[in-house]
């Protein structure tokens, strides 16, 4: 509650550290601090106060326990958010963190036991700044109509932006992932959530694909002059492999711009993909006979990826960024991480690792023998003639990475 005092809830059962978090609170100004000793307890004082902004949460307790009171708090929209406090290992904590995301909880932190006093003022912070941005009228993203998508598809406002791919050791640019964003006359540039569910609804991402490879080709082609040869990623979802005409229609925009297919990589999540039908898969083979790069995206982030490796015709994986995300704080991301590497190698896959975004990350992947990524460590999405711009600034600017 942004501009008042928060309304806290202490789940806790050790009486004294159950006191020693209740005077943190109140010494950082907040005036309504509520305390439970176990879940049973909480959920009726909830009943009895209302909703709470902040719940700090121990885990194990006797009677209802930690996750039981955030799955039942959850489901009735009573808590604003969640402080993890608790001393169970850190594989648990991180599971636990799942289960809160997974009940659509906002997780403000996990700070573990005892509570840290210098900690707590920034995550108060944290919590009332993430308040203000939601409430704001210019932050709350309006799900665009059905009739001005189709619009802006047939004016060609949606258009192909590029974040491009990295060569962890040499810093050279080996590709860009093709991404799409809104060029609105009147709002600037919109984000693909404001659209991309209206064209997924209405049947129009294979419109939308053929468009943007229409747009990214063309680029390509100019970079390629200015002697920057990228290849050119494109997300494709399971659906669209329906499409008996997919690698038809693509066979044509590739002849029209002279481009072989082998300067295209078309990236993949793995939902779905085992009980595709046959058309489905009979174009994964397509893709590739003539000559495209198959990318499985988010790997890891599913429970199938070893099984999807084996059976479909992929020679690329991107691992998903939460694993470099989380890498400083949990060792089995490292491990995972490190695996990953390794069954790329064995399989002869390239191993594209996402979501770098600090120099630290950067230096432990390469120790690690990573080769291939990307984020805003590197550089952000842009547009075609940005990212025209953008290259011929490191040419003369060179930011090369050395091991």
């Amino acid at each position: 509650m942004p501009g008042s005092s928060l309304r806290i809830l202490i789940l806790e059962d050790d009486s004294f550290q159950r006191a020693v978090a209740v005077r943190m609170f109140r010494s950082l100004g907040c005036h309504e601090v509520f305390e439970a000793v176990d879940g049973s307890q909480a959920l009726a004082l909830l009943q009895q106060v209302g909703a709470v902004d902040i719940a700090v949460c121990d885990l194990q307790m006797e009677g209802v326990d930690g996750l039981a009171f955030l799955r039942r708090a959850g489901q009735s929209g009573q808590i604003g958010a969640v402080l993890l406090s608790s001393a169970l290992s850190a594989d648990l904590r991180r599971a636990a963190q799942q289960v809160i995301a997974l009940l659509g909880l906002q997780l403000l932190g996990d700070v573990g036991k005892p509570l840290p006093a210098k900690e707590l003022q920034a995550l108060l912070d944290k919590y009332r700044g993430s308040c203000i941005r939601a409430t704001s009228p210019d932050a709350v993203v309006q799900p665009a109509c059905e009739d001005e998508v189709r619009q802006a598809l047939a004016l060609q406002q949606l258009q192909a932006w590029y974040q491009p791919k990295f060569n962890l050791r040499s810093g050279e640019v080996c590709g860009v992932e093709v991404l799409c964003r809104w060029m609105h006359p009147s709002k600037g540039v919109l984000p693909p959530a404001l659209f991309i569910p209206v064209l997924e609804r209405c049947g129009l991402m294979d419109e939308l694909l053929f468009a943007q490879l229409d747009q990214a080709l063309s680029l390509q082609e100019q970079a390629r002059i200015q002697g920057y040869p990228l290849n050119m990623a494109f997300n494709l979802q399971t659906s669209q492999l329906a499409n008996s005409q997919l690698t038809y229609t693509l066979k044509g925009i590739l002849a029209r711009h002279g481009t072989p297919g082998s300067r295209l990589t078309f990236e993949l999540t793995e939902n779905g993909l085992l009980q595709a039908p046959a058309a489905s898969l009979e174009n994964l083979v397509r893709l590739r006979m003539i000559g495209c790069r198959l990318s499985l995206d988010d790997f890891g982030a599913g429970f199938s990826s070893l099984q999807r490796l084996c059976q479909l015709p992929f020679n690329e994986i991107k691992l998903d960024g939460e694993f470099v995300r989380n890498l400083e704080h949990e060792p089995r991301c490292a491990a995972v991480i490190a695996s990953t590497l390794a069954l790329g190698n064995s399989l002869g896959m390239a191993v594209v690792v996402e979501g770098i975004e600090t120099l630290d990350q950067l230096q432990r992947l390469l120790a690690m023998g990573c080769v291939e990524g990307q984020d805003y460590w590197f550089a952000r999405p842009m547009s075609g003639q940005g990212l025209l711009h953008w290259l011929q600034q490191r040419e003369t600017n060179p930011v090369a990475v050395s091991v």
